[in-house]
């Protein structure tokens, strides 16, 4: 595969101030730089420079998702693949986002924005949070929930099966399950670049309003960590969305719940690995979707249907 893995998110969030005290002092990620209007975020075990960036904008939403792949020839070829599409593209010079080198920019038809770059800059901890374990780039944090790892990005779509194609036969990024609504239409697609269980997911857009973030979600690990973020945010004065349950699909244990300027976050553990260089796509069928989509725990909430915003891009060259 030519892209490598999910690298960052870069957030849009109205109150900076406010979003950046709760990723900070609730969930506990690391600030690894600040510049005007800008803060960039790391969990303990995430070896890059970032894998968030919140930027001050007047509506919360995900402005990119950036993936790395292994050299500047994989982004040329996927380029070339994009314009043979009609897919537009850009090319973003290094150091316009910190931590990262020069990176092509483009919209997938159902909306999406993403980056690929291949030049990274290793995070240095600094001496008061240089770990003693030579595995960690950072130490532990002794605050908020601390889980270990940027994990995946979920997006909802108005046609579900067509992203997915896209993302698969353009991208190269492996469909590895998929859910069917009890109507009989595709409810989700999820899939990875790696052998992780997902790294993105395609999932309705009941409202049909085209391409919206719907959360991005960071690895705890163990489900004990999970309840004591569910813990932790209440006692703080935070809603709980959905959870904490557990998805069919993954086999994971999640917890859903929005920041200060209302996007969604997820903690979560767990979750299948896939090794099989020929894997096929499990399907859930719709007697069995909703089991895919939780085994247990609390009724899914009307309000998980809707997302945050996405830039409003043009993804076919006119």
């Amino acid at each position: 595969m030519p892209i490598a893995h999910v690298g960052h998110a870069e957030l849009l969030v109205p109150d900076l101030a406010a979003s950046t005290a709760f990723f900070t002092d609730i969930l506990g990620l690391q600030v690894s730089e600040r510049a005007p209007g800008r803060v960039y975020l790391r969990a303990w075990q995430d070896w890059d420079h970032h894998t968030l960036l919140l930027t001050e904008a007047e509506e919360a939403g995900l402005d990119h998702l950036g993936w790395r792949v292994p050299a500047k020839q994989d982004a040329e070829g996927l380029r070339a693949e994009l314009e043979r599409q009609g897919i537009a593209t850009a090319w973003v010079d290094g150091g316009a986002e910190r931590g990262h080198g020069d990176a092509l920019r483009f919209t997938t038809p159902g909306g999406l924005p993403f980056e690929l770059y291949w030049e990274v800059e290793r995070y240095q901890a600094p001496p008061e949070l240089r770990s003693r374990m030579a595995s960690h780039p950072s130490r532990i944090p002794a605050r908020g929930a601390a889980p270990r790892r940027f994990d995946h990005v979920t997006f909802i779509v108005d046609d579900v099966v067509a992203e997915q194609r896209f993302l698969t036969d353009v991208l190269g990024i492996r469909h590895n399950y998929y859910i069917y609504g009890p109507d009989g239409t595709r409810w989700g697609s999820w899939l990875s670049a790696n052998n992780v269980s997902h790294e993105t997911a395609v999932t309705k857009n009941a409202y049909g309003t085209g391409g919206r973030l719907h959360h991005v979600a960071y690895y705890a690990d163990s489900p004990d960590e999970v309840l004591r973020t569910a813990t932790l945010l209440v006692d703080h004065g935070y809603e709980l969305e959905w959870g904490p349950g557990k998805h069919g699909t993954s086999g994971a244990t999640f917890l859903y719940f929005k920041e200060p300027s209302g996007n969604r976050v997820e903690i979560w553990t767990g979750g299948m690995l896939i090794f099989d260089p020929d894997w096929a796509a499990i399907e859930w069928a719709p007697e069995i979707g909703h089991l895919g989509n939780s085994m247990w725990g609390t009724p899914l909430p009307e309000s998980f249907r809707d997302g945050t915003a996405l830039p409003d891009r043009a993804a076919l060259v006119s």
